[in-house]
């Protein structure tokens, strides 16, 4: 039976930042409210956290996951990020964007794409996420919590710990979270690429949705 805690959304309860820290410490997978989408998330040295989301959403070892980080140096931290990359990041982040760059030894190869060896990263702004990555000391595995056959992602807590109380350990509520998914951009090949146009405006890195 997965746990619930409402959170405020701009100066989320320590004491509950602290239990959903240790829950994800101890194995959890926590579904939570992003500045875009719900997410799915855990910590990424945990093997079974990895498996458990690939279950839930359905997709395989190609599907690339994103690793929420605090900041820029903390992206520089797990990715390979040159002079043009790291000038686009520190425009557009803290935002609604996922970037696509090739991952460092400080990542398990299991979480990596198993050819490009790449991995999408991402600076969320978002209090409670925000307050979460500081609790933890360390970037969050996530996923968007899209199920198989939707073309949407869940976006009300309630329904979200109905559907998934056996298959998450905690859900977080903080207020509204719409359905809009991340605008993910691709940086590994010199010259930015969208991927994806979700609700991150692509028009920084010259590109248009």
């Amino acid at each position: 039976m997965a746990q619930y805690f409402v959170l405020h959304p701009e100066q989320p309860q320590p004491r509950l930042i602290r239990q959903a820290a240790e829950i994800m410490r101890s194995g959890g997978l926590v579904a939570f409210p992003t500045d875009s989408a719900y997410a799915l998330g855990g910590l990424t040295g945990d093997a079974s956290v990895l498996l458990r989301i690939r279950k839930i959403r359905g997709v395989d070892e190609r599907h690339h996951f994103t690793l929420m980080c605090r900041d820029l140096s903390e992206i520089a931290t797990y990715a390979r990020v040159d002079n043009m990359q790291y000038r686009l990041l520190k425009a557009t982040t803290p935002g609604p964007y996922t970037f696509i760059l090739e991952g460092t030894k400080e990542l398990p190869r299991r979480v990596l794409h198993p050819k490009r060896k790449t991995i999408g990263l991402r600076v969320p702004d978002h209090p409670v996420v925000a307050a979460l990555l500081a609790e933890l000391d360390e970037p969050i595995l996530t996923s968007t919590l899209l199920l198989p056959g939707e073309d949407l992602p869940l976006t009300d807590a309630e329904e979200i710990r109905d559907r998934m109380e056996k298959q998450v350990e905690l859900v977080i509520e903080a207020g509204f979270c719409g359905p809009e998914v991340t605008t993910i951009i691709d940086l590994t090949s010199g010259v930015p690429v969208l991927v994806r146009a979700g609700k991150g405006d692509p028009s920084p890195f010259g590109l248009e949705a």
